[in-house]
Order: C-alpha cells, then structure tokens, then sequence
C-alpha cells in the first residue's frame, strides 16, 4: 500500500500489536506469517513505498534455497507456491550434464554433483525435499506477502521506522509522524538496521577485503571480457549473461564505505582494471556496491526489542547463504515470540532464540571469511586456492562441501542422549503416503508415536493445541518408537526404546506449558 497523505494522516494507530517488524524483505514476511499462524497480531513497517526493487529483477536476485529453507517452507505449505525453481535451469551448470554438471561452489571453484555422496547425510530419507532449489527473491517475496495478508498481517508500505522507545510494557514505534503500539519490535531492516542502531546493539567483526558491484549495463565491444567467473591478477569478475556483470575490487572495502555515487565512468575504471582489457561502457542501467564485511550482534534481544536476518548479521553475499540464514532465524522465533505473547511460554524459551541461532550465524560468518580468503589475488590466496579445488574434486571434499552450502548440518545443541536431536525431523512417510511435513502446516508441535503408546496419547492431550499425537507405523522409521517435534520442524526428544515417561515429560516441559 503506497502512503498518501490522507492515509498518513489517519495511520495514526492507538491499537496496540502483539508485534511489529520493520521491514518486509522475505525474513520479515516469513517471520510475520509464523506469528500470525499463531493467531497474533502482527503490523509490518517497510520504507519502500515499491516492493519491486530493480535489484531484484536481475539475474543475480535468483537465490539458491539450502535444506533447512527448502523444508521450513515445506513444513508450511509454501513450497509448492514457488514455481521459479520448476522453470529455471540451475545457473551454474554451465549446459553441462551428467556426473559432472556443477551443483555450486565454494569461492567461485565448483563442485560437481557425481562427487556428491549423499549417503553421507544421516536421516534423509527416499521422497524428502530436495537439498537445494533456486528461486528468485522477487517471487519469494510474493508468496510470502500473499501468506501474510491471508493470515490478516497488516503491511504498511512507505512507512520508514524512524524511532522507538520501550518500557517494561511494549514498544511504541516512530514513522515521521506517526506513531505505532506493540508489545514487541522486531528489526528484520537489514544491514543497516535502523532498530539494532536505536536499540544500542553492539555489532561485532571484521573489516572488508573488498568492494563487489552488481551491474546492468551496456558494452560497446562485449567481446573483450570472457563469459563466467573470471580471477584476475587484481580481482574477480563474472559475467553471467550479455550485460550483467558482478565485479570484486580488492580495495578492502574502500570505494563503498565512501558513499561516493557509482557513476558509468568509475565502474568502467573498475572493470577495465579487473579484467585488465579496455573495454567500453556505453550505458550503466543498474548498478549497486557491497562488501564482505562480517559482523554479528551481540545479543538478539534488548528487553522487547529482537533482531533477525541481516539486521543481526551481515557477510559478504556469497552463495545466498545470507537468505537461508535469515530464513532460520524467524522460522525459529515465530514461535518462541508467539507462545511468550500467549503466555505459554516455558522460562527461558524466548532466550533460546539466541542462543540457538547465534552460533549458526557464527558458522556462516566464517564461511564467508574462509571463502574471501581464497578469493584474493595475492599468491598466498592462489595457493590456497589451488589445494582446495584439488580437495572439492574429491568425492570427500564435494559431499562436505555441498553439506555446507546446503544446510544440510544444520544443527542446535539442545541436549539429550539421541543423535538425532536438534536436528531436522526426517520427512517421514506413512504406510497412507502421508508424510509428516504434511501435517506441519498448522505451526503445532507434534509427538509421533510409531508405536500407538496410550501414555504419550495421554501427554499430548495434556497440552491442548500446542501439540498433536501423531502415531502410525512409517515405512522407514530409523529404529526409533518415538520423537517429540518442535514447531520449528527440529527434533526436542527421540528414544529408540520404550519411551521413559520421566524423560519424555521433562523434554515437554522445555519446549511447551500447560
């Protein structure tokens, strides 16, 4: 909805939201969706009056989507909605088929999907979502709007958070002149958040190695730079279609953090440089900067004030890992938040958010920085480069690192003496053909009993719509007789055995209240 200055002017709202986020980029959306399923109240504030960004529409706004997304959106009936990843032909493989079609890459040095051996990944089973689709943010974005304004989201589009204030009571939220209530914010505004900034959140890391461009543009003699990713004695350029064109400048971030404006003329100093050709810019249509600064808050929490995505961690945008981390992140807290507004939150759930999802933002910073290491052009990075594409080309080296760019680990420390607790429940299948994904869609917690346990039918009932029995024989059940599932789709509680009442009850109590 665009802002006018008779809907501003009655946008005045005394009605108070269970919570408001700022920012309605695909983290925002998704995490707005997982509180309105819920059934709270949630208000979005997104400055851009336009949600169709031309940044977007490029080629470099295809996303690859990792495993934990691919299944949080499964787990909720979205994927299906996302035809993108049906239509495309995955772009890095290069028209090359086969065992050595490329599956991605780890700082630009490919590996091949013949390499990958999947028997590796425990507990994916026959039939479960893929580990990897692409999609694009545009598309991403409007299945998510559409999910949201279905669950009654309200999006106020135009409005830029400008300020906010808390007490012990909630938040009241600054756009212009206007005012908002809630009882909680949440910044999902990116980078440059402007709530982890009002908020006082200390944002912890490391400096840029270099400045990258995203261009659209026209070149008078095209045939002077090579198709592809191409490493230079001074950089990095990849063309991957006629005209757009992605640039990295090792000039440790020097050019973006100036804030100076990208004109045709800098760009083609830039690109002349890196590819070391002279070669002509004739018209610059789209063009933007980034780095690969790494930084992470603190803290995800400041009393009633949360933050996710990137306003809670940036890195450089290599891979897409950034989407898929954000994603996470408010897959995680929707519920968390919502059971806290409900009141049926267990002590310390709420805190669980951050300690959960820090140490996996952590992981991705550092896959980042290891990435920008072997990227540079001194002779120390190419040597480092060189052994790690020798170890990529192994079966080893391409099943590790195809685990790690999809997700595929992804893993919270939540205890327990099973191995596959915190990790994703296995997408389960009964002898029906109904699979367990498909009985997520509500956001309910879930106890499976393969073994029909009249006493875990009993627990279930205890806790009323914040978890469902499930029981029936599957066709591959790992041995186990029982799993407790969070809303969040991750394993809290599993036995192979008779289940103890005692250790099921108390797994219960962590996640869930009466």
């Amino acid at each position: 909805m665009k802002a006018t200055p008779e809907s501003r002017e009655s946008a005045q709202n005394h009605s108070i939201h269970d919570v408001i986020i700022s920012g309605a980029g695909p983290v925002g959306l998704f995490l707005a969706c997982e509180l309105a399923l819920a059934k709270c109240s949630v208000l979005i504030l997104e400055k851009a009056e336009n949600p169709h960004s031309p940044l977007k529409q490029l080629p470099f706004g295809i996303r690859g989507l990792s495993a934990p997304t691919i299944e949080a959106l499964y787990h909720r009936g979205l994927l299906d909605e996302l035809e993108v990843h049906k239509r495309l032909k995955n772009p890095h493989s290069n028209a090359v088929q086969g065992p050595r079609r490329q599956a991605g890459h780890f700082a630009g040095i490919p590996f091949h999907e013949g390499n990958i051996d999947t028997s590796q990944w425990k507990y994916r089973l026959p039939g479960s979502t893929d580990t990897s689709l692409i999609s694009e943010m545009q598309e991403l974005e409007t299945v998510l709007t559409r999910r949201a304004e279905a669950l009654g989201v309200e999006i106020k589009r135009g409005f830029a958070l400008t300020d906010f204030h808390q007490t012990m009571n909630g938040v009241t939220v600054q756009s212009g002149d206007q005012s908002f209530k809630g009882k909680w914010l949440v910044g999902c505004d990116g980078s440059r958040s402007v709530v982890r900034k009002t908020g006082g959140f200390e944002f912890a890391g490391t400096e840029p190695e270099f400045t990258g461009y995203t261009t659209q543009l026209d070149i008078a003699d095209p045939g002077k730079l090579n198709p592809g990713r191409n490493v230079t004695p001074t950089g990095m350029y990849l063309q991957s279609q006629p005209g757009y064109v992605m640039i990295q400048d090792f000039d440790r971030g020097a050019f973006h953090g100036s804030e100076k404006p990208i004109t045709l003329e800098h760009v083609q100093e830039v690109l002349r440089r890196v590819s070391n050709t002279d070669v002509t810019i004739s018209a610059l249509h789209i063009a933007n900067t980034w780095t690969d600064r790494a930084r992470q808050a603190t803290t995800y929490r400041n009393g009633r004030v949360l933050l996710a995505g990137d306003a809670a961690h940036i890195h450089a945008p290599l891979g897409g890992q950034g989407l898929n981390l954000g994603l996470g992140d408010a897959m995680n807290l929707g519920w968390k938040l919502a059971a806290t507004i409900q009141e049926k939150a267990p002590e310390g759930l709420l805190d669980s958010y951050y300690t959960e999802r820090h140490p996996i933002g952590v992981q991705v910073l550092d896959w980042s920085r290891a990435q920008v290491a072997i990227m540079g052009p001194e002779p120390h990075a190419r040597a480092l480069n060189a052994i790690i594409r020798d170890l990529i080309d192994t079966r080893d080296g391409a099943t590790y690192i195809a685990g790690r760019v999809r997700g595929v680990f992804t893993h919270y420390n939540l205890g327990g003496d099973h191995p596959l607790v915190g990790y994703s429940v296995p997408n389960f299948e009964f002898e029906d053909g109904v699979k367990i994904g498909d009985l997520m869609h509500d956001g309910q917690g879930i106890l499976l009993d393969f073994d029909m346990n009249t006493s875990l039918k009993t627990l279930a009932s205890e806790y009323g719509d914040q978890m469902k029995y499930v029981s029936g024989p599957v066709r591959e059940q790992f041995g186990l007789s029982a799993v407790l599932i969070r809303p969040d789709g991750f394993i809290a509680w599993a036995s192979d055995s008779d289940p103890d009442e005692q250790s099921i009850r108390q797994a219960v109590a962590l996640w869930f209240t009466r």
